[in-house]
């Protein structure tokens, strides 16, 4: 989450996800790309959070090229694996967009 320390920004962005993950009003889909994708791996520290966002109703979305780039394909992950053909439609017609 933002740039300098990588443990920091670890830490930031786990915060963020929790603390999401406890607001009435969440986020339509939540969109997952390049090393992000390890924040969906079951047993990871924010696996949790997605998914109770997505027991709630958001719309998790994995990129597919991604997953497969890490090996995480094998892996039981929180949410749906997608495409970017998909995630490229959900950014674009997205009221808002927060990028981290």
């Amino acid at each position: 989450m933002g740039a300098g320390s990588q443990e920091l920004g670890e830490m930031l962005l786990r915060s963020f996800l929790n603390n999401l993950s406890t607001l009435e009003e969440l986020p339509t889909s939540i969109v997952v790309y390049n090393a992000g994708v390890g924040l969906a791996q079951v047993g990871s520290d924010t696996a949790g959070a997605l998914q109770k966002m997505a027991d709630k109703g958001a719309e998790i979305l994995l990129c597919g090229t991604c997953i497969d780039y890490y090996g995480l394909r094998d892996k039981a992950l929180v949410g749906q694996i997608s495409n970017m053909a998909t995630i490229t439609d959900r950014l674009l017609k997205a009221p808002k967009v927060v990028s981290l």
